[in-house]
């Protein structure tokens, strides 16, 4: 596979995934997610963790459903009935945008226009009040930025937001390009307007550290700097975590990215390689927040499958000894309650959250009629 290079030039950020062997894009979209789902780079003398470990959480904390905030009801009328991911992120405006992945138009999912990456809008971002009541340049127009979804064998590529945020009143957003799971590379996108519009910053080959700098994820600490953990884009794949950080005035400059790493027998910014900080699994989604003097980490866990947050004191704390909290477990359509949801993943942020006031927006598909973004509160420990 060829990839794309880094740097400042735009090239063609649509990429060429190659055939993986698992179920097709196409066959995904046409039975559901939840019907077709049932390389850690560790430095020497490094500690690690695993899933199951010691560490593990005992047992959920509280979830209650807030609403759901996609469907044909809520944002078929902007073009979106079927629609995921949607990592909320304040705009300087105030109103809050949804960021969401692989959008269609249609009676179901996989029918109609389809859309990636898309923008739905709430004019109110307070978290108790969250209802989307607009789309990023109108109904079924409503891709944030070019992606044809080119043909590849039998499967086509997509862009697949991984984060969005906001730094000194400017917008970014983090893309995975290719067949879904095969990245061929990543781009990284900044917004001037609200999310209107974006420009082309930077990319990064989907080979970097082992396919591990593929999903990212930022969070805006008041230092100055980003903080960024990064996974494979791969949830079939077992992969370490990596920790980066970057000035915040250089966010665009893939060589300002500095790891975090097992080096001379200690851990130090500016290592030779950086060093997974959580050992390695299977990871879905991810979102790194700086929140009320603490840092929170939310992410899909594969196995067992749920969502879960780490709440710890610095980007630097030894996560393999942070307590995980189990958010979200995965539920049966029709008997869902509390936190049992069918067929899970996301769990984003929702800013404007405190620890005593936790939303995280949850994504579901287990069927064509059933893919959507939900808003849940968390009872959690801080």
């Amino acid at each position: 596979m060829t990839h794309a290079t880094g740097g400042n030039d735009a090239g063609n950020p649509t990429g060429n995934g190659a055939r993986t062997g698992r179920p097709s894009r196409r066959e995904l979209l046409r039975i559901g997610l939840g019907a077709a789902v049932g390389v850690g780079a560790v430095g020497a003398g490094a500690p690690t963790a695993v899933a199951n470990g010691p560490y593990d959480p005992t047992a959920p904390t509280v979830a209650t459903k807030v609403r759901n905030l996609s469907g044909p009801l809520e944002t078929g009328p902007f073009g979106a009935p079927w629609t995921d991911l949607g990592i909320p992120v304040r705009c300087p405006d105030g109103t809050m945008l949804f960021v969401c992945g692989d959008t269609f138009d249609g009676d179901r999912v996989g029918e109609g226009r389809w859309n990636a990456p898309v923008g739905l809008r709430s004019s109110n971002a307070n978290p108790g009040s969250l209802r989307i009541d607009g789309v990023v340049r109108g109904a079924h127009d409503i891709s944030l930025v070019e992606e044809p979804h080119n043909p590849v064998g039998n499967d086509f590529t997509t862009a697949i937001p991984s984060d969005a945020f906001v730094v000194d009143g400017v917008m970014y957003m983090h893309l995975m390009r290719g067949v879904i799971y095969d990245t061929h590379h990543t781009d990284f996108w900044r917004s001037r307007d609200n999310g209107e519009t974006w420009e082309y910053l930077c990319q990064w080959p989907g080979d970097l550290h082992g396919g591990q700098f593929q999903q990212k994820t930022y969070a805006v600490a008041d230092d100055g700097y980003c903080y960024v953990l990064s996974t494979v884009f791969d949830r079939e794949v077992d992969s370490g975590m990596l920790l980066h950080r970057v000035r915040q005035d250089r966010l665009g400059d893939p060589d300002a990215y500095e790891p975090w790493g097992w080096a001379d027998g200690g851990w130090r910014w500016g290592a030779p390689a950086p060093t997974t900080v959580l050992g390695t699994r299977r990871w879905g989604e991810l979102c790194f927040r700086a929140m009320d003097g603490k840092y929170v980490l939310t992410w899909l866990n594969m196995d067992p499958l749920s969502i879960r947050a780490m709440v710890f004191p610095l980007p630097t704390s030894d996560l393999t000894r942070t307590l995980e909290q189990t958010m979200i477990l995965p539920g049966t359509p029709g008997q869902e309650v509390a936190g049992l949801v069918a067929s899970p993943y996301g769990g984003f942020v929702v800013p404007g959250s405190t620890f005593g006031d936790f939303h995280i927006v949850v994504s579901q598909w287990y069927d064509p009629t059933n893919y959507r973004i939900m808003q849940y509160r968390i009872a959690m420990v801080s």
